[in-house]
């Protein structure tokens, strides 16, 4: 409730006395400290020089060396629900995110939407004063709502945020990213071949609200969410920066472990008897089946460096360069936020926090990727076309990801990798600096902790007392502990003593310094979890998880793993969910209107995500633009969707109608009409794709033909992908293709719109009825809308 009205009405305002309390706007204490919130993505517990990794980040560490690192912090294993812990202080099942959001499947435990009885951080803190701004990753919006027919209530500036500049989906591709602005997209400031990269673009944001705040209210606090995309994949980064590390990694992964595990012993991140894992160690396709013979995940396995030829240690070393300069090109613009701190006199006064939403990645497999897009395809990667990319890497040419040996070498000393729930999947970095309130420096803490304890610690840092109320919904309790003990010198014991797992499959319960963990492979489909193996650790000496007690302390595995029955039941962590990459993200899901047979799509509006355009997945399909043509030279996009990685374009070229379909960057299918356009209006253009089968199973393939009106002006055999063109980004456009290219054979310049003539509409049709005539057909279907 507001503050009651204590002034005096009377009928003449002469006679009245005001009381502006209850119209006041929020104020925050005098003298509040400021919150710099940084989550980098995918990241790992050892990537970074000041937790003993190979790549120098001397920006983080500044923000070590002035405050406090934690070894061991931990997360969910996932993006999603690690990123709804760090901002709820819940647990990530209680949030509905137990897995990303992209992959939601209807439970309470996995809808894709944060509950609003779990208030988040920024609404917390806008509430009570502080100015809240967000740039980066949000990944915590259904699909279903990352359009602009949708609701923005689980958008960034629904959920509480002043303002928002980045992306809302999993990831996006870093040279020409899916861009919003507040509540609506918007392109890049420029272009790659002019210098733009992401990260500099939402640093660039980042200063400018802050500083846009500052100008008129000095003393006014804020609270930062600084999201990068680095380093999850595609990895990206200017060449200069990849260069910097040319050769640094081409001893291999597994020395790199063992020097990485020395430099964490001397500076104390782990315990002196700390041993490595195998580099294998819950098994591999050749020596591990599923319990009614399912075949071990393909992607899940690290090829030892020594079997790798030249060319692939080369290739596999490259990918390993392009991810340093990533990170280190990613620290280079953290210190640009914290030389505005210092500069500005604000950075004594300047909560900082620092950590990675889970550990690093292992979906590029075993022997990497050049578009990662083929995991959402279920499509293996070809190591020809891999090395052909070599030189490539990195650049706007390629959506890459390293081969999964790094991974275990950017979480040394653990074993897996994100989506697991053994350390290699949980276990991140956590630094937290405050000058004003924390007096230690460069110092290391060891107290358990989780990405849920990190709003309690504000709130507690901040004097700020968690509401009871949000917008009109009761708040529920929060998981997490405040951290604010630790801040401390003296050694106390963890606040927490117990903490759930749950990922894919992977399940975990830590209590007290012990672990219980399945061997259950993530993304397997293997289900029968009442056949899971687990194992014990005592994890206060093995950090590493490297001797399985579990034959000599049955009892406390017992425990243990009730206890996990009671923790899950307790926080709705079931159905659990270990369908493969391409069953969770084809799963069927809510859409703004029904699927039917006939779309109708505008030039000059914002681009339709994939999650709400038509789906010409394994069937047939025809495409359909009106345009009036006045005279020969019309060329340009007419029609596009997806990019190079995959995706399909009908154009005019050279006066000629053109179509192209990328096969997941692949093979880049293309059918040239054999007559010249057309000129007049209302002409029907066209391209169908008629299905005569599947090879492999979901994957399409058949004739692809072109019409001038009902008139067939060529044809070809095409075959289309069983999955997503991309797992976000990249939307369908009328008109131009935005973002990445779906082909470099477009004529003139970015973005490829289409000139000499005018768009009225396209049509796309999944009836499967044949095209008799087709301009009959495709102008009745005008008339329908």
């Amino acid at each position: 409730m507001g503050e009651p009205f204590r002034g005096v009405i009377n009928i003449d305002i002469r006679d009245s006395a005001p009381d502006w309390s209850p119209f006041e706007p929020p104020k925050p204490p005098d003298g509040a400290s400021s919150v710099v919130y940084i989550v980098l993505d995918d990241v790992g517990f050892s990537a970074m020089s000041c937790y003993g990794g190979p790549i120098e980040t001397p920006n983080i560490d500044r923000i070590a060396d002035s405050g406090v690192r934690y070894t061991q912090w931990h997360t969910t294993a996932l993006c999603s629900p690690t990123r709804s812990s760090l901002l709820t202080g819940r647990n990530h099942t209680r949030n509905g995110m137990a897995c990303i959001t992209e992959a939601a499947s209807g439970f309470p435990n996995a809808n894709g939407v944060i509950p609003p009885e779990n208030g988040q951080i920024q609404e917390i803190l806008g509430a009570r004063g502080w100015n809240t701004y967000m740039v980066g990753k949000w990944h915590l919006c259904p699909e279903a709502e990352m359009n602009l027919a949708s609701s923005r209530r689980n958008w960034p500036v629904g959920r509480g945020f002043e303002r928002f500049y980045g992306f809302l989906g999993a990831e996006t591709n870093q040279w020409y990213p899916d861009l919003v602005y507040d509540n609506h997209p918007v392109d890049p400031p420029s272009s790659p071949e002019e210098g733009y990269h992401l990260t500099e673009d939402l640093t660039d944001r980042a200063l400018e609200f802050i500083k846009d705040a500052k100008v008129m209210a000095p003393d006014k606090p804020f609270l930062l969410y600084y999201a990068p995309g680095a380093c999850h994949a595609p990895h990206h980064a200017p060449k200069e920066w990849i260069d910097r590390f040319r050769g640094r990694f081409d001893m291999g992964y597994e020395v790199l472990r063992e020097q990485t595990l020395a430099r964490q012993k001397k500076m104390g991140i782990v315990p002196p008897g700390t041993t490595l894992p195998p580099l294998n160690p819950i098994g591999m396709p050749e020596t591990r089946t599923g319990p009614n013979g399912q075949p071990y995940p393909g992607l899940d396995y690290t090829r030892p460096w020594d079997s790798l030829s030249g060319d692939e240690q080369r290739l596999f070393a490259r990918m390993a360069e392009v991810y340093a300069g990533f990170l280190a090109h990613a620290d280079e613009q953290i210190g640009r936020l914290l030389d505005y701190l210092e500069e500005s006199g604000q950075r004594e006064n300047t909560m900082v926090i620092l950590v990675s939403d889970n550990g690093a990645s292992g979906e590029g497999g075993p022997n990497g990727s050049v578009n990662e897009n083929k995991l959402c395809n279920g499509l293996p990667d070809d190591l020809q076309e891999n090395l052909a990319k070599l030189e490539e890497l990195g650049s706007p040419a390629t959506y890459n990801h390293y081969a999964n040996g790094w991974a275990m070498a950017f979480n040394t000393p653990f074993k897996m990798w994100k989506r697991y729930e053994f350390e290699g999947g949980t276990a991140d970095p956590c630094i937290i600096s405050w000058p004003r309130g924390i007096e230690a420096k460069g110092e290391l803490r060891e107290q358990y902790h989780h990405a849920v304890d990190v709003v309690p610690t504000i709130l507690d840092a901040l004097g700020v007392e968690a509401p009871g109320t949000i917008a009109g919904h009761q708040q529920s309790r929060f998981d997490g502990v405040s951290m604010r003990y630790s801040f401390d010198a003296a050694p106390l014991p963890s606040a927490r003593s117990t903490q759930f797992y749950s990922m894919l499959g992977s399940r975990g319960i830590w209590h007290q310094g012990w672990k219980a963990v399945t061997t259950h492979p993530t993304i397997s489909g293997w289900g029968s979890y009442a056949k899971d193996t687990w194992e014990l650790y005592h994890t206060d000496v093995d950090r590493s998880e490297v001797h399985d007690l579990a034959d000599q302390e049955p009892e406390r595995l017992t425990e243990l793993i009730a206890l996990w029955h009671a923790e899950a039941g307790a926080n709705g962590a079931f159905p659990l969910d270990d369908r493969s990459a391409l069953e969770l993200i084809t799963t069927p899901r809510p859409v703004l209107s029904p699927p039917r047979s006939r779309y109708i799509y505008y030039p000059g509006v914002a681009d339709v995500p994939e999650s709400q355009a038509v789906s010409i997945r394994n069937r047939s399909y025809a495409i359909a633009a009106v345009v009036d043509v006045p005279a020969p030279g019309a060329e340009g996009v007419l029609f596009a969707h997806g990019s190079r990685f995959g995706g399909h374009a009908l154009y005019v070229k050279d006066n000629r109608l053109h179509y192209v379909y990328s096969f997941v960057g692949s093979l880049e299918q293309k059918i040239v009409a054999d007559e010249q356009l057309p000129t007049g209006d209302n002409l029907i253009l066209s391209a169908a794709f008629e299905k005569d089968g599947e090879d492999p199973p979901g994957v399409a393939v058949g004739t692809l033909s072109l019409f001038h009106g009902d008139v067939k002006v060529g044809e070809g055999r095409i075959k289309t992908q069983p999955g997503k063109f991309s797992l976000a980004g990249d939307g369908l456009c009328v008109g131009r293709d935005s973002s990445d290219p779906v082909t470099q054979d477009y004529p003139g310049e970015a973005p490829w719109s289409f000139t000499g003539g005018s768009i009225s509409r396209v049509a796309v049709d999944v009836s499967g009825d044949p095209y008799v005539d087709l301009e009959r057909e495709a102008l009745a279907m005008m008339a329908r809308e």
